[in-house]
């Protein structure tokens, strides 16, 4: 899984490269670049849980970013602002050797959303508008071979469209079923705005990395490498200095969960959409000893999980 997504990834950052501003998506999926370079692919399918066999003209040579629908399925049209859900194969395109293979894992979750269509717009055109069952190539150029490297060939992604989910809705506010922290802890009440405040008078320098559920909420569960939608506060343990807040800037801030410091991908892990999280974070798994402006030392932050994806 990790390796596809290190082909895929840089190939769709090629696709946003060449592409201007996304036009509106039509009823059907759209091809775009060099297809008639795809016209010898040929598929000989085995199955959702297996690779197809694939037989094309090599070398595959594409000095742009190309997308083709080589087989059209028969099921439901994929929509804009679904989760599309697709097995990849990815294959050098100088010699057909397997890069990667996604079809025996689970399915790959694509959000076809306005961030999506921005940043891919020919993946996103060629995926929306495609039915379930349609299988995708997608041509990524060559690199060149930087100073002491080998250069990198074209390579081909074969994609099936296995199914498609409408992406579930981003909360205003927590919902759930309210819990009671335990004693000791910093306290942490509504304003009139509805804005959580953090009280930290009395609490004790945590030994260790507290997570503490103070509304439980009954959505998703949030995996290490999901991307999340919250609003938050931050206050220091040590003079209660706010120090950032999402509500102050009046929207929500969306982040991966591997890409944040550690108290709060440790903290955040394994909580469920609509949570209110408390978490008490050691400067260690903080900033340690290189603040961030007023963020420094042992920290503590009210999370309001509002979506996943």
């Amino acid at each position: 899984m990790r390796r596809i997504l290190a082909i895929l990834i840089p190939g769709l950052l090629l696709l946003t490269a060449c592409g201007g501003p996304a036009a509106a998506p039509e009823p059907t999926s759209q091809s775009a670049g060099e297809t008639a370079k795809l016209d010898t692919l040929k598929l000989t399918e085995n199955g959702d849980k297996k690779a197809p066999g694939v037989e094309f003209t090599k070398p595959l040579d594409v000095a742009e970013p190309t997308v083709k629908v080589v087989k059209e399925g028969d099921g439901e049209s994929v929509k804009a602002n679904q989760i599309a859900e697709v097995s990849i194969l990815a294959l050098s395109g100088k010699d057909g050797s397997k890069l990667d293979d996604t079809f025996e894992g689970e399915p790959l979750p694509i959000e076809l959303n306005e961030e999506f269509k921005t940043s891919n717009p020919a993946i996103f055109n060629a995926f929306v508008g495609a039915k379930i069952g349609s299988y995708l190539a997608i041509g990524i150029p060559g690199q060149a071979a930087a100073q002491g490297g080998e250069a990198q060939p074209t390579q081909l992604l074969v994609v099936k469209m296995l199914s498609s989910k409408d992406a579930p809705p981003v909360l205003d506010k927590p919902e759930g079923d309210t819990v009671t922290p335990p004693a000791g802890l910093p306290t942490v009440k509504e304003n009139d705005k509805g804005i959580p405040e953090i009280n930290v008078d009395g609490v004790a320098a945590p030994k260790e990395l507290i997570s503490q559920d103070l509304i439980k909420g009954k959505g998703q569960e949030v995996k290490a490498t999901d991307t999340l939608t919250v609003n938050y506060v931050g206050v220091t343990l040590v003079g209660a200095t706010k120090f950032d807040s999402s509500y102050d800037r009046g929207e929500k801030a969306s982040f991966r969960l591997d890409g944040v410091i550690k108290g709060w991908s440790q903290g955040l892990a394994g909580k469920t959409v609509g949570s209110r999280v408390l978490l008490v974070i050691p400067k260690d798994l903080a900033y340690g000893d290189k603040p961030q402006g007023e963020a420094k030392g042992d920290l503590v932050f009210v999370v309001d999980i509002l979506g996943v994806k």
